[in-house]
């Protein structure tokens, strides 16, 4: 069994190296599927990690440094778990965020869960998570949200924005099958990658959902990089159907991504 493993600039981790991302939680990060040491989107993630570095710490990220501490971390280990990349400031203060410039990155790894998985019921929050378009490592507000919908009995929330709209879910992006094909809302969202892979493989386009507009669509699924795609089989009391020719597409085509060596 994979057991749960963490490098800090390609060395081993120690509680006292993660003290100031535990205490500021100021950092960002990226998780990837690997899957017969391939992962979908290698690039994307990558290309994630440079971005976020640039917006969160003003710093440029190597990403060719990145892989190598990724394969490292992984070694020779073999078929299918999550890595995370997290990259943060062990120097940052929390009177001087201006003061994280240098990136350290750490490199966990994790076990994944076999795909498909199953469906998800959701509750809807009204929720907007800061600096959405970062994927950033402050996620007391999702798993807040995330926390309610289960106490209420659904497995996880999907999220309203100010305007009204539907925009994402708790750790994932929301997609809808509707009357032309493969919808995605028009919201500030995480830019996600799985996202991006699948809107490469049809006919797919952005409008503005509410929540009304979502119960009515013909079908619903969550997708990131651990999920895959995954129905969602109710949205608060309205029930979604889990069954539809364009998921059933989407999924499979998703699978079949090859993906990139580590």
């Amino acid at each position: 069994m994979l057991m749960n493993m963490a490098e800090l600039n390609g060395r081993p981790v120690t509680p006292e190296a993660l003290l100031t991302l535990a205490l500021t939680n100021y950092g960002h990060f990226t998780s990837m599927r690997v899957d017969n040491r391939r992962v979908r989107g290698l690039d994307l993630h990558m290309e994630r990690l440079v971005r976020d570095c640039r917006t969160v710490l003003g710093a440029d990220l190597d990403p060719d440094m990145v892989r190598s501490y990724v394969r490292q971390a992984v070694g020779s280990v073999t078929g299918s778990f999550v890595v995370r990349v997290s990259v943060f400031d062990p120097a940052v203060e929390m009177a001087h965020p201006d003061r994280a410039k240098t990136p350290h990155v750490l490199v966990t790894v994790r076990p994944a869960a076999d795909l498909p998985l199953p469906p998800l019921s959701v509750k809807s929050i009204r929720y907007e998570r800061d600096v959405p378009t970062v994927k950033h490592a402050g996620l007391f507000g999702a798993l807040h949200a995330r926390r309610t919908a289960l106490l209420d009995g659904y497995d996880d929330a999907l999220f309203i924005g100010p305007d009204d709209c539907v925009s994402e879910g708790g750790t994932w992006n929301v997609g809808f099958i509707g009357e032309d094909g493969v919808v995605w809302p028009k919201a500030d969202v995480l830019p996600g990658v799985t996202m991006a892979l699948l809107q490469q493989l049809g006919q797919h386009h952005t409008a503005p959902l509410t929540l009304a507009d979502a119960q009515g669509m013909h079908a619903a699924f969550a997708t990131n990089t651990a999920i895959g795609v995954r129905p969602l089989s109710a949205i608060d009391d309205a029930p979604m159907a889990t069954e539809h020719p364009a998921l059933t597409q989407l999924r499979d085509a998703y699978l079949a991504i090859p993906g990139d060596l580590l």
